[in-house]
């Protein structure tokens, strides 16, 4: 991914060469600052994109995400669901405005580990602010789905036993804990960054933080009435494809728009982004078929979901070849690692945040240091000569997002137990369902 810093790097002395036409070469120390500043032009083309990009990123949340995961729960508790990615989505937006972005993607004065001050509340955004060939306000903005959608993906693990207001607390304060250092490390110019961590469109921040901190809260949160044996199935499957197919739709705009243009990279990553989700899709029915003997659509569009997951950091790095293969272990991998959170280690991730996201963003960050190797399975290239070293900053990079993610969430957690009278619902208010006891409606009306 671009990183966030065009609009401050005018301000600063760089001195790179700049060819011109022919053979010519000219210092760019030797061009007056006025024509380095005219250099930075608009491109209506790779602007549309952004714009498009922006739009279909958003829509994976709303309602992509809410309606996949809406479906997943039983029916007195949908509209708890949906209130919980609408509510993050509006939470984040002003989060981000007030002092994420500044804390992701703009300088932070020499430091490796979170970004500065000076664009809180935007307050250096003009209407003629660029971010390289395309407005500020809409890196601002594509950046902010991303914001959005990371905190909605840990909804998955708390579902049906969680108080509105614990959600609210625990968002906020992880958005800007966890997830804004974690993008300046990556995307920022952070420590990460400097290093030639590999992550294109989230494997890393996104994927990783949010499964780390689904499975922290899950486990502190304990687990649903009925857990494991007596859990009603999902109460609309419908709703769920429905759901998952708007994710899929909408994930274009987070891998191949992550290449901030129209362009090559771009075509590549929708190219690979699509054919990692449809192998992992088949992958994990045909797994789920054997194992139970019947293929179920859930369990095809889980498929789907982990296989998006697994090519997001690799999809600016990877040819046709290694999407598949990555679909392909995301499909076992995911499928098996749901299994062992729930039965082995007796968590209740409700939704499968920690085994799908957090599993499957992992594995793509690791396998992306072979797969996008120059080597015989087609790959475009790595920031190290060896994949070897690349894999050693990949698996550093998981690491320290995983750690920060996890010792965060359970200190959030404790804090914000401490200060209310906690953060799951009572056990009438569990039975009764959370459309009714938290918010006074119903997702259905029967008469």
């Amino acid at each position: 991914m671009s990183l966030g810093l065009a609009p401050f790097l005018f301000a600063q002395d760089i001195d790179p060469s700049v060819t011109g036409s022919g053979d010519a070469t000219i210092e760019a120390a030797e061009i007056p600052a006025e024509a380095a500043e005219e250099e930075a032009t608009l491109d209506s083309g790779n602007t549309a994109w952004m714009l498009t990009a922006t739009a279909l990123v958003l829509f994976m949340t709303l309602p992509g995400l809410a309606l996949f995961y809406g479906g997943l729960v039983q029916s007195k508790n949908v509209l708890s669901v949906l209130m919980h990615c609408f509510a993050i989505a509006c939470l984040a937006s002003i989060i981000w405005f007030a002092v994420g972005y500044s804390l992701s993607l703009t300088p932070g004065s020499g430091k490796d580990w979170i970004g500065g001050q000076d664009a809180f509340f935007l307050q250096h955004l003009t209407a003629d602010s660029l971010n390289g060939d395309h407005p500020e306000t809409v890196w601002i903005m594509f950046q902010m789905t991303f914001a959005i959608i990371t905190p909605a993906l840990i909804v998955g693990a708390f579902v049906e036993r969680i108080k509105f207001s614990a959600v609210l607390l625990f968002s906020g304060l992880w958005l800007v804990v966890v997830y804004c250092p974690v993008c300046y490390w990556v995307w920022g110019g952070g420590w990460l960054a400097e290093r030639g961590v590999i992550d294109f469109a989230g494997g890393i921040v996104v994927h990783a933080t949010a499964g780390a901190s689904a499975l922290t809260l899950a486990a502190m949160l304990g687990r649903r009435h009925g857990f494991p044996r007596n859990l009603k199935p999902p109460h609309n499957p419908g709703m769920v494809m429905t759901g998952a197919a708007m994710l899929w739709v909408g994930w274009f705009g987070f891998n191949a728009g992550s290449a901030a243009a129209a362009d090559t990279s771009a075509g590549m990553a929708m190219l690979v982004t699509h054919l990692s989700a449809a192998t992992a899709s088949l992958v994990w029915m045909l797994v789920e078929w054997r194992k139970t003997g019947k293929p179920g659509l859930v369990g095809i569009v889980t498929g789907m979901v982990a296989g998006l997951a697994t090519i997001t950091p690799a999809s600016g790095s990877v040819g046709p070849l290694g999407a598949i293969i990555i679909g392909a272990s995301a499909g076992i991998i995911c499928y098996y690692a749901c299994a062992f959170v729930k039965d082995k280690l007796g968590i209740d991730d409700s939704l499968d945040v920690a085994a799908v996201h957090g599993v499957g963003g992992i594995l793509g960050t690791l396998l992306v240091s072979y797969l996008g190797w120059k080597g015989e399975l087609g790959g475009l290239g790595i920031n190290h000569e060896t994949w070897q070293d690349q894999m050693v900053i990949q698996a550093q990079g998981c690491l320290a997002a995983v750690a920060l993610s996890v010792v965060a969430t359970y200190i959030i957690v404790k804090v914000i137990s401490m200060l209310t009278s906690g953060i799951r619902v009572s056990d009438d208010d569990e039975t009764k369902g959370l459309d009714q006891a938290s918010h006074g409606e119903n997702g259905y009306s029967l008469s």
